[in-house]
């Protein structure tokens, strides 16, 4: 877990959305940023913390980290491509 938040461009809410919505919903929104910007998602789904992660290496973007706050799990992802 990393202690700071990462500067970004957008930030996708997928509170009360479980596996495998946040994914499905990460992977249609970072279309939206410009390669090499930062995507936050904001999730209460602890999953998102592994499920996230592998999902940016099968379609090669960058996993920047995770933080939790007061139940809430703040994942960062750069677009790659």
């Amino acid at each position: 877990m990393i202690e700071a938040r990462i500067p970004c461009h957008d930030t996708l809410d997928t509170l009360g959305l479980y596996c495998p919505i946040p994914v499905l919903k990460l992977a249609k929104k970072i279309k939206d940023i410009e390669v090499g910007q930062v995507l936050e998602v904001v999730s209460d789904d602890s999953g998102c913390r592994r499920n996230i992660p592998n999902w940016c290496r099968v379609v090669g973007h960058e996993y920047l980290g995770a933080f939790q706050e007061e139940g809430l799990f703040r994942v960062y992802v750069r677009r790659l491509k």
